[in-house]
């Protein structure tokens, strides 16, 4: 008689199991956020860019049909974009006052909010690399400078001279920012212009284990000083993730994405508000703007659906659902 109820108990389960809808996996990624103008790019770089986005996207993508995690994907992903020059990111890294690259990093695992970071790290040919091994190989979540580079080490990631990162357009939009800039009466203060090429790269993804992940990484803003640190690495400004609500990358001002927690709020409306993850993205982002902050997020949500909002010019994106092809985009679009 137990052996029978026992049978028909594990019947039951596996039923109602399978009338369980699988969530669909995917992935979205962005390649950065500012004045984006058609009239100022070539059809061979808008080529190129969207070249590069579709193969990034592709590629976290691959891992997650092959039955791979979403922290997988999104390093992969970022890896691509980090390793392309035109991306403020990794090789395409923008540069600092003194005419060299300090670059951020972070990722996060929405299964159990770990969470992994690296700032001002010069080194480094991949700091999202970095950025996962702080958060699987260390008790720490955010480590910077010169001792985050003895853990990459340590941990045998790929050093290169900083030299590694400069690119010639690059550091054109160096010498027009230094133009730019009026003289302050404290070095620091450096006035914000979209058209200095800020940017970041990231990627949010969802498994078929419904996880979700996280992973963002930037070369920061052209003619930063004194070690300059922004939203990238902090975990809820620039990056986030949660099982219970959504995963969120973010690019744009930094320093707006810091002190209005973007990321998180996001995730956070989600959560407690009972909102769709588009939803609490636009409705973040447009409350952003009227503060001053430019910039945009991509999103995906606990139930697969992948999004993203900005509100500049554009945002160098694309995305990979379940059963299509990838999608890139670079402009605005009409509503």
């Amino acid at each position: 008689m137990k052996t029978l109820l026992l049978s028909i108990g594990l019947l039951v389960s596996a039923n109602v199991m399978a009338k369980q809808p699988a969530v669909p996996i995917g992935i979205v990624i962005h390649g950065g956020a500012g004045t984006i103008e058609r009239s100022n790019m070539t059809e061979q770089q808008e080529s190129a860019y969207h070249a590069t986005l579709k193969h990034a996207v592709s590629q976290g993508y691959a891992v997650l049909e092959q039955g791979g995690s979403s922290l997988d994907a999104v390093s992969a992903a970022v890896i691509v974009l980090e390793d392309s020059p035109l991306f403020n990111a990794g090789k395409g890294a923008v540069y600092t006052w003194d005419e060299s690259h300090e670059l951020d990093a972070s990722i996060m695992d929405g299964s159990n909010r770990n969470a992994g970071a690296v700032a001002s790290v010069t080194r480094v040919k991949n700091p999202i690399l970095l950025a996962r091994a702080v958060m699987e190989k260390s008790v720490h979540v955010m480590l910077s400078g010169n001792g985050a580079e003895q853990f990459a080490a340590e941990q045998q990631l790929d050093l290169v001279k900083n030299s590694y990162f400069d690119t010639e357009f690059r550091l054109e939009a160096l010498k027009k920012a230094k133009q730019s800039i009026q003289p302050a009466p404290h070095q620091a203060y450096v006035p914000y212009d979209p058209a200095w090429k800020m940017g970041t790269v990231g990627a949010v993804a969802i498994d078929k284990q419904g996880n979700l992940a996280a992973a963002t990484s930037t070369g920061g803003m052209t003619a930063k000083r004194y070690g300059r640190i922004g939203d990238a690495p902090i975990i809820g400004a620039g990056n986030f993730a949660d099982n219970d609500s959504c995963a969120v990358s973010a690019t744009g001002h930094g320093e707006y994405f810091i002190r209005y927690q973007v990321a998180a709020d996001i995730c956070a409306r989600v959560k407690y508000q009972n909102k769709t993850a588009a939803d609490a993205a636009h409705e973040v982002i447009a409350e952003l703007k009227q503060i001053g902050g430019d910039g945009g997020v991509i999103v995906v949500d606990n139930k697969g659906e992948l999004s993203w909002a900005f509100n500049s010019q554009g945002m160098y994106r694309a995305m990979q659902t379940q059963g299509k092809a990838p999608i890139s985009e670079i402009f605005q679009t009409k509503q």
